[in-house]
């Protein structure tokens, strides 16, 4: 948990930008290296590339504007094309930019996972390499954490983009279809990876060739690429048709409500799973007069029973989710916000809302959905930028086939990283972390703390008030002022508290945005205080790498406890404490960091998991989309007709697979493997898909030869459609649930 590129506590000097042990960053890193992954560094050929770059600079300075991107254009040598287009930056946006940026210009231009200090430029690199990219007749979509993001960088670099010739344009949420077509036409396009995934979806169940928006794809360039790419790779993105919607089950939430933890429902030690008591089922079967494992019910009851203990034991209220205007709003874990477009699938969505008294949202088919690894697979070349890449070397390699490269900062990282303050209890910890906030607080020095949720954040911010401490809370429920909060988080007394920090695209500048940047930095600079460890040590780097920016002074202390989460899951730590309840034993927090890195390894159990289960229907989606293409050709109004029949049995086929799915983990009692038994399903109901499209099309044509306009007849799109991301079910499906109840019992203990 504590980076090897700036200095530990009681350490003198600094680490040099090109020591070799800086280059491997850190103990994770070196882990993946021992792993057979080892993170890159700039190789000579690539260092004296940017030498010469540098070296043809000076004979720049008189050339015209237009001869620039001219040239840009027509010389074909590496070297020169950097030296331009760094000119280009430097007339254009008044920032020339360093050699180690465009280091991390040649790692994206060769199809790498950059990693860029925060502060130290990301944004202007990825431009660079866009410009290089588009000049070169390649389009680039440029693919950004969010629309305020997507929105920021477009028009922020757009001064480089107009000089060097290159058209630029944004999509956001909020632009319609033609601005999206105008903007994807462009030679560069910043859009959200959710934006991007919804036209995707729109565009693969067009009636036209001319209602789709999506042009090229050429090149991606992903920022926060370990957020896009691997945080959020398991989230499917949904396209969805309405239906008839659905009554709130408040019978099985208030009956689930009743129940007491422990006598008719218990939670697994790891807090993954929740599994019914025999007290707890024989009140269920008594109150709704049904046998749960009967033939004639069909676990239907036992269904719904799982889905309303998993929204009571398993989903929290402020932490997993908001209730905000008369709505369950999910938060995202791994920023801090709220998710507006995530949502449960339809049955724990019901359950939650149900459980909140609230009435239930529309409920829809999911007619398509795609992933962020399937959208990069379809551009020509894949690159990516962020903060803290070396911490998912292993996952960058084995999901998407990209090398990581480590940049060194332009100045040496200086930052002061404490090691873990590990405490026995919940209570100790926050009793201290209030005391460090206190205390730095008082010599006027810049706070900011990371929490790892709402009601995390709500409850510091509590303790600080009764410590007379003022503080500043961003959160889920305020996100919409976060550049103006983290823009001042630097200013002097300042003390900033914060739910997770990724993504959000903002510098935290020394001294605020008009106080003594001088002053701040004679103080320490910035303290990082992180409250709680995250289930991803890449999420505790980037809330440290928020201080020591660009060189600046800075310090960084992590505070964690046995009973957090992560700890307590993963862990099995025993050991002594002090009169503060700290535990001081380096071993304990050898343990504690171990924890982490398990709670890592289930995420990358589940993220396997998934894409076992998406290989079959992904190629199957192939199929489909060949034959829309083949259909796109023929006339209306036979082509709306053979379209719909080929859409109605693929959305057919997408609700079977979700059924067969949840019912699959019920043969491995008989030692079957599921995804075996899934994927052997999967084919057998795929194979007579498309004829059997073609048959009913055929059926319906001869029953309407005079037929004008299938939609007057029903063969429309849906009533209403509409786009979301499903959060993903970390505790699996109900029936995977109840096997796991069934191994508790059993053995006696949580499964692994």
């Amino acid at each position: 948990m504590i980076t090897a590129a700036c200095r530990r506590s009681g350490q003198k000097g600094t680490t040099r930008s090109d020591d070799i042990g800086w280059s491997l960053v850190g103990v994770r890193a070196r882990l993946a290296g021992f792993l057979g992954v080892r993170p890159l560094v700039p190789d000579a050929a690539e260092r004296r590339t940017v030498s010469r770059a540098t070296q043809v600079e000076p004979a720049l300075a008189g050339v015209p504007d237009d001869e620039l991107a001219s040239r840009l254009r027509d010389d074909p040598d590496e070297a020169t094309a950097l030296a331009l287009v760094r000119e280009l930056g430097r007339r254009t946006l008044g920032e020339r930019a360093h050699d180690n940026q465009l280091l991390a210009v040649l790692g994206l231009l060769a199809g790498r996972i950059v990693q860029l200090d925060t502060g130290e430029g990301k944004t202007l690199a990825g431009a660079l390499a866009a410009v290089l990219s588009s000049v070169r007749d390649r389009h680039v979509t440029v693919l950004a954490a969010n629309d305020y993001l997507a929105r920021r960088d477009a028009a922020w670099m757009r001064p480089l983009y107009d000089a060097a010739g290159v058209g630029v344009a944004w999509i956001d949420g909020a632009s319609s279809a033609d601005e999206r077509r105008a903007a994807y036409a462009a030679d560069v396009t910043y859009v959200p990876a959710s934006e991007l995934g919804f036209d995707t979806l729109r565009d693969r169940l067009v009636r036209d060739e001319a209602e789709r928006v999506r042009g090229r794809r050429d090149v991606v360039i992903v920022d926060e690429a370990d957020s896009v790419l691997v945080d959020q790779a398991r989230l499917p993105l949904v396209l969805a048709g309405a239906v008839d919607d659905a009554e709130p089950d408040t019978t099985m939430a208030a009956l689930v409500a009743s129940m007491t933890p422990g006598t008719h429902y218990t939670v697994s030690a790891d807090g993954y799973g929740v599994a019914f008591t025999p007290a707890g089922e024989e009140l269920i079967e008594r109150t709704f007069g049904v046998d749960l494992y009967s033939e004639d019910d069909g676990g239907r009851t036992l269904t719904r029973a799982n889905l309303a203990v998993h929204a009571a034991a398993l989903l929290i209220r402020d932490v997993d989710y908001l209730v905000r205007d008369d709505a369950v709003q999910l938060v995202d874990a791994s920023k801090g916000r709220v998710a507006r477009l995530q949502r449960w699938p339809d049955g724990l969505q019901a359950a939650v809302e149900a459980k909140e008294g609230l009435a239930p949202s529309q409920a829809g088919e999911v007619l398509d959905s795609v992933t962020a690894a399937e959208l990069v697979e379809e551009f020509g070349l894949l690159c990516g930028m962020t903060g803290t890449a070396a911490s998912a070397v292993e996952q960058f390699d084995r999901m998407y086939r990209r090398r990581v490269e480590v940049i060194a900062p332009d100045v040496p990282c200086v930052r002061v990283d404490e090691p873990l303050a590990l405490y026995a209890t919940r209570k100790d910890k926050l009793s201290a972390v209030v005391e460090r906030i206190a205390a730095a607080h008082a010599t006027g020095r810049p706070v900011l703390a990371g929490t790892p949720s709402v009601a995390d954040s709500e409850e510091l911010a509590a303790l600080l008030a009764a410590a007379d401490v003022p503080c500043v809370v961003l959160n889920a429920k305020n996100d919409e002022a976060e550049a103006a909060v983290i823009a001042e988080a630097g200013r002097r007394g300042a003390v900033t508290v914060s739910t997770q920090l990724a993504g959000r695209g903002i510098d935290i500048r020394l001294g605020g945005s008009n106080g003594s940047r001088q002053e701040v930095a004679e103080l320490g600079g910035l303290l990082v205080v992180g409250t709680e460890p995250h289930e991803s040590a890449r999420l505790d780097d980037q809330l440290r790498g928020r201080a020591g920016r660009q060189g600046d002074p800075g310090g960084s202390v992590f505070f964690a406890s046995l009973e957090d989460d992560v700890i307590a899951r993963h862990g099995r730590i025993r050991a002594t404490t002090d009169a503060d309840g700290r535990i001081a034993a380096a071993g304990a927090r050898q343990q504690a960091e171990h924890a982490q890195r398990v709670a890592e390894g289930v995420t990358m159990r589940i993220y396997a998991n998934t894409q076992e289960y998406a290989v079959v229907p992904r190629r199957q989606r192939g199929h489909v989309l060949d034959r829309r293409e083949e259909l796109l050709a023929l006339d209306e109004p036979e082509r709306g007709v053979r379209l719909f029949f080929l859409d109605r049995a693929w959305a057919d086929h997408l609700a079977h697979l979700a059924e067969v799915r949840d019912g699959t983990p019920l043969r491995s009692l008989s030692g079957k493997a599921p995804v075996v038994e899934f994927n052997a399903e999967a084919v057998s109901a795929f194979e007579p898909l498309l004829r059997r499209a073609d048959d009913d099309a055929d059926e319906f044509l001869a029953a309407h030869p005079d037929l004008t306009d299938a939609a007057e007849l029903g063969l429309g799109r849906p009533s209403a459609t509409w786009t979301y991301v499903i959060r993903d079910d970390p505790f699996g499906s109900p029936v995977e649930r109840l096997l796991r109840g069934i191994t508790q019992r059993v053995l006696g203990r949580p499964d692994d």
